[in-house]
């Protein structure tokens, strides 16, 4: 009979507990082993607690409320495992409690929000400026954030900064658009406030975090001796990068590695089309070809020359020393071929209409706009073009047009499926016989290849 172990707290492990100064919204893992990693690293941690919030269901704050808000960081390479117990979240509370959040953003040492609430969040929100119009709760991360910034202004708490630290290209901005515009509808007055008070902070993150699995959970409990329900498994590398102001302060992230530059964009770029990029491409072309993880993928040389051919393109179009391309390129191959963290497919693969947006619609305009066929930014689009074809059910914020794409055949339903992308480029007809023909003589290359990794 295994022995019982004491549940994870405060009482088995004592980190201090932090004043809460910094709201999350977006309780995941990604968020566990980023920022609040980073604010436990910095060196004023102590006076820097966080208050988080999770977005669709309230599990993972109720596992984290058990245990005090501490959660285990297991960093995972080929050398192997490294174990830490994080304690700077002090407050771990379900999105749905909009009280909460309410009371916390109008509390004056409430200094930063910050966000992970994926990129297809970004859209959401307009439906709730009439529930708060009519004094009904938000719905929305982006509504419930309004909510408390009214109560802020009302409560003349002072200026505070939202920080994004979702994979959306001058991030920082669409969160200001998103908040302002819900804003505007609920109460002109408020939006004006919010334009002169509140800053909007622009990132580029970076660590590679899978779901948790059960032999997670196993594994912390052998080698640590505690129960942890919670614990996080994630890369050694970390990268942050932030740009923007912070008027009512912030922790000294920069202790913990993290850059604050004047220019984010070019680091944003580097992220999204390199690393954000090929993983799109290995999610679809991957799983076509039979693979699940990115490292199973990535050891395919057909996913592997994909790749290298994206990058290629998207190379072009980053300047500046600083940025270190190929060794960035260099250490991208190794931590997707880091076969101790089963980065999963499936997982990357949702979102998708969101998410190429941003990663294959750039490059290929570029490489159109310099005279060549960015054939490569065309394949990310056509093989998940052909992934959804058999997989209709992928979540995806506009699966509804996704399906109904797909009850068109041949060039239109290329056309309905990349129109989802950009409108401009679903007119160009030299476009869409690119994606088809890429699209079309993929798939039965991969079907003969289904199930094998070269």
């Amino acid at each position: 009979m295994t022995a019982e172990l004491p549940r994870l707290s405060r009482a088995v492990s004592p980190a201090g507990q932090a004043p809460i100064r910094m709201v999350h919204l977006g309780l995941g893992a990604f968020h566990r082993s980023h920022q609040a990693w980073y604010t436990q690293h910095a060196g004023d941690a102590g006076e820097w607690g966080i208050a988080s919030f999770t977005g669709r269901r309230p599990d993972a704050a109720e596992v984290l409320a058990a245990q005090d808000g501490l959660f285990t960081v297991v960093e995972r390479s080929d050398a192997g495992d490294s174990f830490e117990v994080v304690g700077s979240i002090v407050e771990a509370v379900d999105g749905a409690n909009v009280g909460r959040l309410v009371e916390l953003l109008a509390a004056p040492q409430t200094a930063v929000v910050t966000l992970t609430i994926t990129e297809a969040a970004y859209g959401l929100g307009t439906d709730d400026a009439p529930l708060l119009v009519s004094g009904a709760k938000p719905t929305t991360p982006l509504g419930r954030l309004v909510l408390g910034l009214a109560a802020r202004r009302d409560a003349d708490a002072g200026p505070l900064a939202v920080v994004s630290c979702d994979n959306l290209s001058d991030n920082g901005n669409v969160a200001r658009d998103g908040v302002l515009g819900i804003a505007r509808e609920f109460d002109g007055g408020l939006a004006a406030w919010i334009e002169a008070n509140v800053s909007f902070v622009s990132t580029s993150v970076d660590r590679i975090t899978p779901r948790t699995t059960a032999d997670d959970v196993a594994l912390v409990r052998e080698k640590c001796g505690y129960q942890d329900d919670a614990p996080v498994v994630t890369e050694p590398f970390r990268n942050w990068v932030l740009s923007g102001d912070f008027p009512a302060g912030r922790p000294r992230w920069e202790d913990a590695g993290a850059v604050f530059v004047d220019d984010i964009e070019p680091y944003e770029n580097r992220k999204l089309w390199l690393l954000n990029g090929a993983h799109s491409i290995l999610a679809y072309a991957g799983q076509l070809r039979g693979h699940s993880t990115v490292a199973e993928a990535l050891a395919d040389p057909l996913c592997l020359q994909a790749v290298e051919d994206f990058w290629e393109e998207a190379s072009r179009h980053l300047s500046g020393d600083d940025l270190g391309i190929p060794e960035y390129r260099a250490a991208l191959l190794d931590r997707f071929g880091n076969s101790r963290i089963a980065h999963h497919l499936a997982q990357i693969a949702m979102d998708a209409s969101t998410k190429l947006r941003m990663r294959a619609v750039p490059v290929f305009r570029a490489e159109r706009a310099a005279g060549r066929t960015g054939e490569a930014a065309a394949r990310m689009i056509a093989v998940w073009a052909a992934y959804v074809e058999s997989n209709p059910g992928l979540q995806d914020p506009q699966s509804g047009a996704v399906a109904e794409a797909n009850k068109e055949a041949g060039s239109e339903r290329i056309a309905a499926l990349v129109a989802l992308l950009d409108a401009e480029l679903a007119r160009d007809s030299a476009v869409l016989e690119l994606v088809h023909k890429l699209s079309s003589s993929f798939a039965p290359e991969v079907s003969a290849n289904a199930g094998t990794a070269a």
